[in-house]
């Protein structure tokens, strides 16, 4: 019997201490205490606001974090750009759909497909060389794909997708 309290006890230790690295359910996140960088809406479960789902750069660092060194067509030489993977982020928000209208700061718009960030190691990069990446360089939130690591990605088609200066993602 004391073996069986035992296990019991261990299982629910167990259990508790994983419970914040389990998906989110469908629901509310947490609210932003900062400044919002970023706010996702259409088909999406979980939300921090009214039917959206806001993020400060603290929440956006706290999504499991991806790393990608690679060449790309606006900057000299290789770069590592570091940020919250995408597929976090869907997997955050419960993103639903087939596409994704991505918009910038500047208002240029482009259409992701939502396989590109669930099946892709796509990245949102809010880091360039270590460094946060500031509007003036292409943040604070850059799209970036994995062109050196999978050069099927090296062409126009993806390059329209790497949008920077990101400010919201629709889910549709």
């Amino acid at each position: 019997m004391k073996m069986l309290k035992l296990i019991s006890t261990i299982g629910t230790a167990a259990l508790l201490a994983a419970l914040p690295a389990l998906p989110a359910m469908a629901g509310e996140l947490a609210k932003p205490t900062g400044k919002v960088v970023l706010t996702i809406s259409g088909q999406i479960d979980n939300t921090n606001g009214d039917g959206v789902a806001e993020f400060d750069m603290a929440m956006l660092e706290a999504l499991a974090q991806g790393e990608t060194k690679t060449k790309t067509p606006w900057y000299d030489g290789e770069k590592t750009f570091t940020g919250p993977t995408a597929k976090a982020l869907v997997e955050a928000v419960g993103g639903k759909g087939t596409t994704m209208t991505v918009l910038a700061l500047n208002d240029y718009a482009t259409e992701i497909p939502l396989a590109d960030f669930t099946d892709l190691p796509v990245i949102l990069a809010t880091k360039l060389d270590g460094e946060a990446m500031s509007v003036r360089d292409k943040g604070p939130i850059f799209v970036i794909y994995p062109f050196d690591q999978q050069p099927e990605l090296n062409n126009e088609t993806y390059y329209g997708r790497s949008a920077w200066q990101v400010k919201s993602i629709e889910f549709k």
